[in-house]
């Protein structure tokens, strides 16, 4: 991969990149040290990476950088409880906050897979070789983890 290659990637894929990172991580700083740490590695390894795949190189480095960071923090113990800001009317509930909290009931790799497939747009294909699982563990994961959203969200007293 060129310089000019690599500079193209990161004004193609740094937005999409934060979007999914801060997704996965639900924290913003966390978000940029992840999009940050993937295009050093892309950097690094830009000898090796062909500048078609380097999309698909940077989320997989990206998810597993967000599953570590999530490991490692469930590991530490917060003290203080995190604040929700949006609406308070609960007969108009803030759609996006709804939505955020249906996707934080899921495990870190579910939360991924819903993010790659209906965030970003990636063939079960692509998101098999970004997450190293099978394309039909893929499809069972995703299933699973869409049952799981469905539940969240049609049950009433979770919207309101």
């Amino acid at each position: 991969m060129e310089l000019k290659d690599y500079n193209s990637c990161v004004q193609e894929w740094a937005d999409p990149l934060f979007r999914f990172a801060y997704k996965c991580s639900g924290n913003e700083e966390d978000a940029r040290d992840v999009v940050q740490n993937s295009f050093e590695v892309l950097w690094q390894k830009r000898q090796e990476v062909y500048a078609d795949k380097a999309k698909a190189f940077l989320f997989q480095v990206a998810y597993r950088q967000s599953v570590d960071l999530f490991r490692k923090k469930g590991r530490i113990q917060y003290t203080e409880q995190p604040e929700f800001s949006g609406s308070s009317n609960p007969g108009n509930p803030d759609l996006k906050r709804v939505l955020e909290r249906a996707l934080s009931q899921l495990d870190e790799q579910s939360r991924a897979l819903v993010l790659l497939k209906d965030y970003e747009g990636y063939h079960y294909d692509e998101i098999a070789q970004i997450t190293n699982l099978s394309e039909t563990q893929v499809k069972v994961y995703l299933h699973r983890a869409r049952k799981t959203l469905k539940n969240y969200l049609v049950s009433v007293e979770n919207i309101l």
